[in-house]
């Protein structure tokens, strides 16, 4: 129980201080009657410019919420798409196998986040972003992957 509360403690200290994207809402799906959508943001990527990430996933309407008495979250799902837009410049972005973290967005009051990471792959030059849940007491399987190439030359 400490563990949990010290892990709580450090996420919520941590979560001003980080610096990633901001999302803009390009599109929306009604997809049944209960008011649930398909939500579709562009995502440019802070610390690479010339690369936009196109984002979707899924909104739980008040209908929804009510009948299934799950007030406060939405599913993990979702999908990523990002290409170049631009001129492609690199910035000071993290090179480690980790990557960074580019976007994220509460998906629960506390414990479940929507992410979006991006990992460089020096050796074949191509930027990679993955979209996953991160969640404080369980892992998630769903994932989506989208790579942006990069032109030779120095970046």
């Amino acid at each position: 129980m400490g563990r949990i509360s010290h892990i709580i403690g450090v996420a919520i200290l941590a979560a001003p201080f980080a610096h990633p994207a901001a999302a803009e809402e390009v599109g929306e799906i009604g997809v049944d009657w209960a008011g649930n959508d398909i939500v579709i943001e562009a995502i440019a990527d802070p610390e690479v410019t010339g690369v936009t990430c196109h984002l979707a996933y899924f909104r739980r309407g008040l209908i929804d919420r009510l009948a299934n008495g799950n007030w406060f979250e939405d599913p993990s799902n979702s999908a990523i798409e990002c290409q170049q837009t631009g001129p492609i410049a690199l910035g000071d972005i993290d090179r480690s196998k980790d990557g960074e973290d580019v976007f994220r967005a509460s998906r629960s009051i506390i414990f479940k986040s929507l992410r979006v990471k991006r990992i460089y792959d020096e050796a074949n030059r191509t930027l990679i972003y993955v979209s996953h849940a991160r969640e404080v007491t369980q892992g998630s399987a769903k994932v989506s992957i989208s790579t942006v190439p990069i032109g030779p030359g120095p970046q």
